[in-house]
């Protein structure tokens, strides 16, 4: 059997050796990491549109043309979750990370890129963010309501190509990017409270991820009139499953043997789950909120709310969209991060490593939360059939 050293491994020993080799590498060494982080940082900025126009412009289009009742009842209450993920993820950061980040230097993150690149190559983007964002949902709506199937095609075959891109060249080259921050934190001494940031946060986060699931559960159990907990102890293999693989893709299997032992219907459940898998990403929503929130206020960047509203609001829309690889959400949202927050290069970097390193739960999350959606969307099925019927 070969082993496959995942990204999750990588990134944690791309972190390890950043923290190790700053302890004694030269200047002129540290500047040639410098160098390539700028080069990845570049393509990045020229990617990200694209990223997005190829994404999300083909699954608008995926949604609309398929339109119908048990479609916009997934999407809707996948959308709901997503957004009560990240308002209340949001609510809980602006209550708690004060205290967890009492003691850490307000911008101390931005220190840390204090070692020039040899040289940079500046590759703009064909497009901004907003822009490509906004041509994504006119193509993507166009496309539904005209059948067009020809663009259609296209667009699809642009997608495999984004997605070959993430898959090939960014991911496999995440861990040397975030062994260049580490690497710049170390030597500018900044690194030790930023990884007492890191626990923190993972912390915080589980114990969120563990109460969205008891609030989806809950719900689906109000709705079908049965125990959530029961439900939720039912699904624990789902959850299980994905924390090995984090792939909502890859777990698709035994989240529908799960589901399928619900109670769902097996018909509605083999359209329902891998409709989530796609689409349901309240976990990944709470990563990205957890960790934008806490990197901004390390960084003292002063982001009012409203920012944050726009911020989640756009964001659960670009989640339908990403891309089912480990970390394919992260990079889906950088472009959001950069425009609507201002992050810079080594914040992203920071965003991606801290969101990596909690890959498994977020997946986790997402497939455990398609059981209580496919339990509400059966529900409610069976009542519109038959009204008259309690279940």
């Amino acid at each position: 059997m070969k082993f496959k050293f995942g990204l999750l491994p990588r990134v944690l020993a791309a972190i390890a050796a950043g923290i190790l080799c700053g302890l004694f590498f030269p200047e002129w060494l540290t500047r040639v990491a410098a160098t390539f982080n700028a080069l990845f940082g570049q393509f990045l900025e020229f990617i990200i549109p694209l990223l997005i126009l190829g994404l999300v412009a083909p699954g608008i289009a995926d949604l609309g043309r398929n339109a119908g009742r048990l479609l916009l009842l997934t999407a809707a209450l996948a959308y709901g979750f997503t957004l009560i993920s990240g308002f209340g993820t949001y609510a809980a950061g602006r209550a708690l990370f004060p205290l967890l980040l009492r003691g850490t230097a307000a911008g101390a993150t931005a220190e840390a890129a204090t070692f020039a690149p040899y040289f940079t190559i500046p590759m703009p983007p064909v497009m901004g963010v907003m822009s490509a964002l906004l041509l994504a949902f006119v193509l993507g709506l166009g496309m539904a309501y005209a059948r067009s199937e020809r663009l259609k095609e296209v667009m699809v075959e642009f997608r495999s190509i984004i997605e070959r891109t993430i898959a090939g060249v960014l991911i496999p080259l995440l861990p040397l990017y975030i062994f260049g921050i580490f690497l710049s934190m170390t030597q500018s001494g900044q690194v030790t409270s930023i990884l007492e940031v890191f626990v923190k946060l993972i912390v915080v986060i589980f114990v969120l991820t563990l109460l969205l699931l008891a609030f989806q559960f809950t719900t689906a159990g109000l709705v079908a009139r049965r125990n959530p907990f029961a439900m939720l102890r039912t699904m624990l293999p789902a959850y299980l499953t994905a924390l090995g693989t984090q792939s909502s893709a890859a777990t698709i299997p035994v989240t529908l043997e799960r589901t399928l032992r619900l109670g769902v219907r097996p018909e509605l459940a083999s359209f329902v789950i891998p409709l989530c898998a796609t689409i349901h990403l309240s976990g990944s929503m709470m990563k990205i909120v957890a960790c934008a929130l806490a990197v901004s206020m390390l960084a003292g960047l002063q982001l009012p709310t409203t920012t944050f509203v726009g911020f989640i609001l756009l964001l659960a829309v670009t989640m339908v969209a990403a891309p089912g690889v480990p970390g394919g959400a992260i990079m889906a949202a950088v472009g959001l991060l950069e425009s609507m927050l201002g992050f810079d290069e080594t914040l992203v970097g920071l965003m991606i490593a801290t969101y990596i390193a909690m890959d498994s739960f977020g997946t986790a999350t997402n497939v455990t939360g398609d059981g209580a959606v496919a339990v509400i969307v059966d529900t409610i099925e069976r009542r519109m059939k038959r009204p008259d019927v309690p279940r």
